[in-house]
């Protein structure tokens, strides 16, 4: 049978309410009183009741935490950091997968209300009318993680993704290249469309004009490049590199060239973005945009601390720095 705290109380002599601080580490206890309680705690196997000090304290020490795909290394980093932060603060984290599936994050945001988490951090594609609904009228704190919101009123941790797409896209630029191609994520997908911005307003800047052909819009995946690869391959005019807006689509940008007897990066130059550690596992390894997954993930569930625990939030949106790493998929 489950032993309960009036078990540890009647064994050690003690009232409840002694326990409890004894639990809870309320220093007005008795060292010998303390000790006996821990003993008798010891002896039995007591464990606390998370749910009944939830409902006492009206607050459970449990995080929600929302994630694409946690089979991702993208996702797979945020979620580490989160996981890092969370234990420092002593909360726990309820980890869910919503396949960026919008009726199932939905559904998942409302499921981790009903768990009675006190804050839930959230990472996805496209935020909508809906989640911003959602995340307005939660009981509990809400902030994004390497996620936008449009409407501006979530809190969140980024980096700016128009900048990054840019620098990406100019560095091309700068080592020779006026034939700039770019596979792009989800089309509807804000960090997406922002990248593509960075990426147009680098060539403008450079009196290049864009080019139809040398735009393919796909998923985040390696066959997303592999198929753009061969697209912009078969054209008269091709292009001289490649800027990916993801390193798991560069991977597949180069596999893809390669197998079509061009050379990485004599023949055509890749430039990724995130620097998972695909980016130096891959030959030629890949030069890319470092963006700090872990320390978005980390710097999210601070934040959310901060939110949960009532402190002064001096700014809701923050954004990290960013940096372009050179490896070998560049000249």
């Amino acid at each position: 049978m489950t032993v309960t705290i009036y078990d540890v109380a009647r064994e050690a002599n003690v009232s409840m309410a002694t326990v409890s601080r004894v639990v809870n580490g309320n220093p007005n206890v008795k060292p010998t009183t303390r000790k006996k309680v821990l003993a008798t705690i010891e002896r039995l196997g007591y464990r606390p009741n998370a749910v009944a000090r939830g409902l006492a304290s009206k607050k459970t020490t449990t995080v929600g935490a929302i994630i694409p795909d946690i089979s991702s290394i993208f996702f797979a980093e945020l979620a580490r950091g989160i996981e890092d932060i969370a234990t420092m603060y002593k909360y726990n984290i309820i980890l869910s997968n919503s396949d960026q599936n919008k009726d199932k994050e939905l559904q998942l945001i409302n499921t981790m209300l009903e768990k009675q988490v006190d804050g839930i951090i959230f990472m996805g594609g496209n935020i909508s009318e809906e989640h911003v609904h959602e995340f307005s009228s939660a009981s509990v704190p809400v902030v994004l993680a390497a996620t936008l919101d449009d409407s501006d009123t979530i809190p969140s941790v980024n980096i700016d993704y128009e900048a990054a797409g840019y620098e990406a896209t100019k560095y091309l630029i700068d080592k020779g290249n006026k034939k700039v191609a770019f596979i792009s994520g989800k089309e509807e997908y804000t960090i997406n469309d922002l990248k593509y911005k960075g990426y147009l307003r680098a060539l403008e800047e450079s009196s290049i004009t864009p080019t139809d052909d040398f735009i393919v819009r796909g998923e985040y995946t390696y066959e997303s490049g592999i198929n753009a690869v061969n697209k912009f391959m078969s054209l008269n005019d091709k292009p001289t590199a490649i800027f990916a807006a993801s390193d798991q689509i560069a991977l597949g940008a180069i596999h893809g060239a390669q197998d079509l007897g061009y050379k990485v990066p004599k023949d055509i130059e890749v430039f990724g973005f995130d620097n998972t550690k695909l980016a130096y596992m891959v030959r030629p390894t890949l030069s890319t945009v470092v963006q700090p997954m872990y320390d978005i993930g980390a710097v999210a569930m601070r934040l959310l601390t901060k939110y949960m625990n009532k402190e002064e939030v001096e700014e809701k949106k923050v954004v990290l720095p960013h940096r372009l790493i050179e490896r070998n998929s560049t000249k």
